[in-house]
């Protein structure tokens, strides 16, 4: 089955996604963040509205599963890159997600050039990468509080120790 055909035209590769910008580029309000969104938990959605409400649209670069394993090891990520990008583009604050397989989204922001670029608040805005691409072109950098209590390193690691005594009581 494929996806509706509305959550595929929120999924484009860069060409494409630049392309639906240009006419929006003028009035300000392109909102950018991204990140391996590996397992959506309630921090990535809250976080993601607030910051859809920074401007008019919001564009999610995510990483390609080359680039999650790169970063987090080989045991993930968990969810495919087409899954973690329909889960996203079905979320009514994001109006487009598109991939990008480098550790970092710099060749990415400096090619959307948001109005705004948003990480979460465990990046000080210091350290949030195109931050000097976006600043120069006069766009604002902020580092978003984050909802406590969530992690999906932490979520990976609870299920992984429930799993433990299944697979003990099993004999596997």
């Amino acid at each position: 089955m494929r996806p509706s055909s509305a959550l595929a035209d929120k999924i484009l590769p860069l060409d494409a996604l630049l392309e639906r910008l240009a006419p929006l580029r003028a009035g300000g309000g392109i909102v950018f963040t991204n990140g391996c969104f590996d397992l959506l938990h309630p921090g990535h959605v809250d976080l993601l509205h607030r910051a859809r409400e920074l401007g008019r649209v919001l564009v999610v670069g995510l990483n390609s599963d080359a680039s999650v394993t790169g970063l987090k090891g080989p045991s993930r990520p968990v969810t495919p890159f087409a899954d973690r990008a329909l889960v996203l583009a079905g979320l009514a604050s994001v109006d487009f997600v598109t991939g990008f397989d480098a550790p970092t989204p710099r060749e990415l922001i400096e090619a959307v050039l948001p109005h705004v670029l948003v990480k979460g608040g465990d990046w000080p805005v210091e350290s949030i990468v195109g931050r000097d691409a976006v600043e120069r072109a006069g766009g604002r950098v902020l580092s978003l509080p984050l909802l406590p209590g969530y992690s999906t390193t932490e979520t990976l690691r609870r299920a992984l120790s429930l799993a433990e005594p299944a697979r003990e009581r099993s004999g596997s």
